[in-house]
């Protein structure tokens, strides 16, 4: 991909108004652009990073199991209304009424969807479990929307909901999202600490949160000094505490974003909808059931904050938009040997199967070298006519900053070695 045919708008100043690194960053590196307060367009390099990390959520969910669907983002408010939650989060529910009198609103969350949608479907305890899942738009009127993508308007979210016949079977989902939940986050370059948490106007009896520690957090947690094992604020200690786990250390707080979220509902969804099933007896019971949700759109914004330095963002080479950058630098005129270097290691390093970026811009070589580190491309190739004079490529690594100088001929077999 040619960097000229893309559209990569970057400057250097920091936006007015933005206190994030994430935001200062996503909006220089051309990642995302604000239409309004909380509502953001995903331009194409963002857009590209936004796939990757819904690629890793969707491999993990097929892997234990759970089928992917897309559920409506308009909702009739009935359904909310059987719940009660049309008045517990009425404070952030967006609600209208259409052009045919019904009041309904954006989907700020699917619970009360997707049990009104399993129940119709669901009869029989042989068709347990369920367990479903979506990559979706939510919506939420956020009076306060803070730190760019983190706490916005619309916002895009992964929600998978099981469903099974008893409490054993409920475990065994639960135990495969968290494990499932540790394996995403990993995969995204991401350390996360997982605390017990309060349920909240979710509902259930059991949930752990999926949190990053991070300057632009609304969270907190309680971390040891000694084994740095984490715990809830609300879990009946304080700071400067022992440790409860390994007696050893001191807690301090902490702040950290919410990045994940699971939850064991229980029969709270099911019950107020009559999601019901007959069992081996023919009688009736209430489906017991899971909820699990990540904040696609804000695990970017973590990415950036703890993958960066001042000169831009570092990506993980799992969601970075591109797995190389090629820059060529020829000097004031187009340069020949430059130049048909450039479309073969283009084409060479495509047919291996990477994603390759060539900056071909007509300016100049501090601009090209400025705009590589703000994107944080992870492996940099810069052909230019004084090593190319010597038969001598560079190659430079983004996370470490380590430069190879390599034989113009050994730079695609270098590739390989330095990506395995």
């Amino acid at each position: 991909m040619n960097w000229s045919k893309y559209f990569i708008p970057t400057f250097k100043e920091v936006p007015l108004g933005t206190e994030a690194i994430s935001h200062q960053l996503s909006l220089r590196a051309g990642l995302v652009h604000m239409l309004t307060s909380g509502v953001y367009s995903y331009l194409p390099l963002g857009y590209r990073v936004l796939k990757n990390i819904e690629n890793i959520i969707r491999e993990e969910m097929n892997n234990i199991g759970a089928v992917e669907l897309f559920l409506p983002c308009l909702h009739p408010i009935e359904l909310w209304q059987q719940t009660g939650r049309d008045k517990t989060l009425a404070e952030v529910m967006i609600k209208f009424k259409d052009n045919r009198g019904r009041q309904m609103c954006l989907g700020p969350t699917h619970e009360e969807v997707i049990t009104d949608l399993v129940k119709s479907f669901v009869q029989s305890y042989r068709q347990l479990p369920v367990t479903l899942y979506q990559i979706q738009t939510k919506f939420r009127d956020e009076i306060r929307t803070r730190f760019g993508i983190v706490r916005a308007c619309e916002f895009i979210m992964k929600d998978a909901y099981s469903f099974d016949r008893d409490q054993e079977g409920l475990n065994k989902n639960y135990q495969l999202m968290y494990e499932a939940y540790k394996n995403i986050f990993k995969r995204c370059g991401l350390d996360v600490l997982i605390v017990a948490a309060d349920s909240g106007a979710m509902g259930g009896s059991v949930s752990h949160e999926y949190l990053v520690p991070a300057a632009i957090g609304e969270d907190s947690i309680l971390l040891c000094s000694a084994c740095q094992k984490p715990s809830g604020v609300d879990q009946k200690q304080n700071e400067g505490d022992s440790c409860l786990l390994c007696k050893n250390g001191k807690l301090t707080k902490q702040v950290a974003i919410e990045l994940g979220h699971i939850f064991q509902l229980g029969t709270k969804y099911s019950q107020a909808q009559g999601a019901q099933f007959l069992d081996e007896d023919g009688k009736q019971k209430t489906m017991i059931m899971g909820c699990y949700g990540i904040g696609v759109s804000r695990v970017i914004a973590a990415i950036i904050e703890k993958n960066c330095d001042d000169k831009g963002i570092i990506w993980p080479k799992e969601v970075a938009p591109f797995d190389i950058e090629i820059l060529p630098i020829s000097g004031s005129e187009k340069d020949p040997d430059v130049a048909s270097l450039t479309n073969q290691y283009d084409s060479e390093l495509m047919k291996a199967g990477y994603d390759v970026l060539v900056d071909d811009r007509d300016e100049s070589a501090g601009r090209k070298f400025n705009d590589a580190d703000l994107i944080g491309i992870p492996i940099r190739i810069t052909i230019g006519k004084r090593n190319l004079a010597q038969g001598n490529v560079e190659i430079k690594i983004r996370r470490t900053g380590e430069v190879h100088l390599i034989p113009k001929e050994q730079v695609v077999s270098k590739i390989a070695e330095l990506t395995k």
